[in-house]
C-alpha cells in the first residue's frame, strides 16, 4: 500500500472535512492521520491528511477525481507521495555548523531529503560537500555582479529540479525579485535575541548585556530581511558564568536544530502560509519517533 498525503487550504465553510473524508473513502483510501485548523481571525481553513491507497489508486487518479470538489469549494489542494524525497539545495557562506549538521542528518536518514547541490560564495566547504558526492557550485557575489550571480543560482535550482532552497547561514541578501519567484520555497535561519542585537558579533553583544536566553528563528524568506513567516523557534538558557565563546557554541547548536526541524516540517507538508505567519501541524503520534529532530 502506498502512503500518500493531501494538503488543503481554502476559506472556511461547512462540509470541508466531510467532503475530503467521503472522497478518500470512496476511492478505497484509509486515513491514518489528520490535522486541521480553522483560523477564526482570517477565515482561512487548513488541513493535512495522511492516508493509504488500499485499492491502488495513483496520485494522478486522485488529483483528477478530487478536482471537482476542490473547484466547488475553492480549495488549493496538493496530493503527494510521503515516501518521495524532496529535492533540496543548501546555500552556505563561511559558517559551516548548519551545513555540517544537515549533511549528517541527511547521511544517516534522519532528514529524508535529496540534496541535489550546495551553493556557496566561498570555497571553504567544497571538499566537505564533494566528499559527500554532492555537486558543489561556487558562485561569487559582488555588488557589481549580483543580478548575474542570482541568475546562476536560479539556473542551478531549475536544472536540478530543486523544490526547496535552504540558507544554512548564507550571508548574502537575496533580491526582492528572487524572493518573489521563490516565495514559500526558501528557508532561512538566524539568531534571535531579546533585546535585538545586529551586526558582526551579536553573541558578544548578548554577553555584554547579560542576556539569559539565546535562541534561533527559522522562517521563509521574503523581501523584508529576517521578517518572513516563522516556521520554527527555540531558545536555550545561559548564565553569568558562561563566556562569549560559550554563547557562540550554544547559539550554533540551537540554530542547527531549529533549521533542521523547520526543513523537516516543510518537506512533510506540515507548514502552510497564512498571510504573514504560518500554520505548522505537529508530527502525527505514529510517526513522531521518525520525524523528531534535534
Amino acid at each position: 500500500m502506498t502512503r500518500f498525503a493531501l494538503r488543503v487550504q481554502c476559506r472556511s465553510t461547512r462540509g470541508i472535512v466531510s467532503a475530503i473524508s467521503t472522497f478518500l473513502a470512496g476511492e478505497g483510501c484509509n486515513i491514518t492521520d489528520s490535522a486541521q485548523f480553522d483560523d477564526v481571525h482570517t477565515g482561512n481553513f487548513f488541513m493535512r491528511v495522511s492516508f493509504r491507497s488500499e485499492e491502488g489508486r495513483s496520485l494522478d487518479e486522485l488529483r483528477q477525481g478530487f478536482a471537482t470538489i476542490a473547484g466547488k469549494m475553492g480549495m488549493e489542494a496538493e496530493f503527494f507521495d510521503e515516501d518521495v524525497k524532496r529535492k533540496v539545495i543548501i546555500m552556505v557562506s563561511r559558517f559551516g555548523h548548519c551545513l555540517n549538521d544537515l549533511l549528517y542528518r541527511w547521511r544517516i536518514g534522519a532528514l529524508p531529503i535529496d540534496v541535489v547541490g550546495v551553493i556557496s560564495n566561498h570555497m571553504d566547504y567544497q571538499k566537505v560537500v564533494v566528499n559527500h558526492d554532492i555537486p558543489f557550485h561556487c558562485i561569487k557575489v559582488t555588488k557589481q555582479n549580483k543580478p548575474e550571480a542570482e541568475a546562476r543560482i536560479m539556473d542551478v535550482a531549475e536544472e536540478t529540479g530543486a523544490e526547496l532552497v535552504v540558507l544554512a547561514r548564507y550571508m548574502q541578501i537575496l533580491s526582492d525579485d528572487m524572493c518573489r519567484k521563490m516565495s514559500g520555497r526558501i528557508i532561512n535561519i538566524h539568531h534571535s535575541f531579546l533585546p535585538s542585537f545586529k551586526g558582526a558579533n551579536p553573541y558578544k553583544q548578548a554577553f555584554d548585556r547579560g542576556v539569559k536566553n539565546i535562541g534561533a528563528t527559522s522562517h521563509y524568506v521574503t523581501a523584508d530581511l529576517d521578517e518572513g513567516p516563522i516556521i520554527e523557534q527555540d531558545t536555550i538558557k545561559v548564565t553569568h558564568a558562561q563566556s562569549p565563546d560559550d554563547y557562540v557554541s550554544l547559539g550554533r547548536d540551537v540554530e542547527a536544530q531549529v533549521l533542521a526541524r523547520a526543513i523537516h516540517a516543510h518537506i512533510h507538508g506540515r507548514v502552510f502560509l497564512n498571510g504573514d505567519k504560518t500554520v505548522v501541524f505537529p508530527p502525527s503520534p505514529g510517526s513522531f519517533a521518525s520525524e523528531r529532530m534535534g
